[in-house]
């Protein structure tokens, strides 16, 4: 495995682990008592919190990646036949 394809498996696995992680803890503006912004989308979030979300995901996603990574240059898996 040369490190494009590490690199690419890599940033395919944070997107999809960002994507599981975005919802943990999300309240709407609807949910909250503190409105705050006005006019702002009912169903905004009121603290996103995307830089932990993000910091989660890089975690999550660096075992995921070197579990995959060992599995490939294991030979478990041969892709090139």
């Amino acid at each position: 495995m040369n490190i494009a394809s590490a690199i690419v498996i890599f940033l395919i696995w944070w997107w999809v682990v960002f994507l599981a992680v975005l919802p943990k803890d999300v309240e709407g503006r609807w949910e909250s008592e503190d409105d705050g912004v006005a006019g702002a989308d009912p169903g905004a979030p009121v603290k996103p919190e995307l830089k932990a979300k993000a910091w989660l995901a890089t975690k999550i996603t660096i075992v995921v990646w070197a579990l995959t990574v060992a599995i490939i240059t294991s030979g478990v898996f041969n892709f090139r036949e």
